[in-house]
């Protein structure tokens, strides 16, 4: 009997490790090397999204200044049951999508050039970092410049097509080339985090399979793409919370025309606070768009399970 009990017992599980008294020392000392910054931290931000957070539950218009009281939830209510909201959601979602989508391919053939590349390999790297050293306001101007000048821009001219149908003021079009803008700016920041993983990739392992007679594609998704899954995911990570915030490149392009027709959640919470006046949905939206920043990084890192090399689910 005391057999039997003994087979179903569950295993006892390990003894947790005592941490040393140096380990403990170490670990103060960390934390209180990282507090000044920390607290810089907490100032800098905390403060803001707090105040954001306020301001969001009162009836705050700077154009009646008289009127202010609190209303509770009453703004985010507004915001949500609102369809600019929606639509701009939507067109953000999209503009974020696609973009980092391309991103991921062209920065992935980007980081496998400049890691295989034996001649020039320094010249390789600098020549496409280029375009991500250039500040992002000058770039969405050079785009535009690029679709829409007074003869017509340069590369309608190339393909032919008539200038009436890349009008700034056209959506699809100011989409595109948002879009497009996006893409050749960031696509070397991308390249340059898949770089990093790419130098985790053993090429023992890439000789081994080479030698079992493994294609280059199989070679590829069976030991590159699975031993680079946590700089994949850091870097969709920090691409779709920069492309979700997405604001200068959308408002120069986008608004550029006589009846502009791009507006990103952004652009709606700085049409709210600056040019309507009106604190309260303005802070509401700003709010709203940090708590879907805050749901994507959850995402990423619950679901797709973003994690250090080596580390664990």
């Amino acid at each position: 009997m005391e057999a039997a009990t003994a087979g179903t017992t569950s295993p006892a599980r390990p003894a947790r490790k005592r941490v040393s008294d140096r380990a403990r020392a170490e670990r103060r000392l960390g934390w209180l090397l990282c507090l000044p910054a920390v607290i810089v931290m907490i100032a800098v931000t905390a403060y803001p999204i707090v105040y954001a957070v306020y301001l969001s539950l009162l009836r705050a218009d700077l154009r009646f200044p008289d009127e202010q009281k609190f209303i509770g939830f009453d703004n985010y209510i507004t915001v949500l049951s609102s369809g600019l909201w929606w639509s701009d959601f939507g067109r953000t979602m999209l503009i974020t999508v696609v973009s980092v989508s391309l991103e991921l391919v062209l920065g992935m053939l980007l980081a496998l050039v400049m890691h295989r590349a034996l001649v020039g390999r320094g010249l390789v790297r600098t020549a496409s970092l280029i375009p991500y050293g250039i500040v992002t306001v000058v770039a969405a101007y050079a785009w535009l410049l690029a679709f829409s000048t007074p003869s017509g821009g340069f590369i309608p001219h190339w393909l032919g097509i008539d200038h009436d149908l890349v009008d700034q003021a056209h959506p699809v079009t100011s989409l595109l080339v948002v879009i497009g803008a996006e893409v050749w700016k960031t696509t070397p920041f991308m390249a340059l985090l898949l770089l990093a993983g790419l130098a985790l990739v053993p090429d023992e392992m890439h000789e081994a399979a080479k030698v079992d007679g493994a294609s280059a594609w199989q070679r590829f998704w069976r030991i590159t793409v699975p031993l680079m899954k946590p700089a994949i995911l850091v870097a969709l990570l920090f691409r779709t919370l920069d492309a979700f915030r997405i604001f200068d490149s959308a408002f120069i392009i986008g608004q550029n025309g006589t009846n502009p027709k791009i507006e990103t959640v952004s652009i709606l919470g700085y049409n709210q606070l600056l040019n309507r006046l009106n604190l309260g949905l303005g802070s509401a939206v700003s709010v709203l768009i940090f708590l879907s920043v805050m749901l994507i990084a959850v995402f990423f890192i619950r679901v797709l399970g973003t994690s250090r090399p080596g580390e664990g689910s």
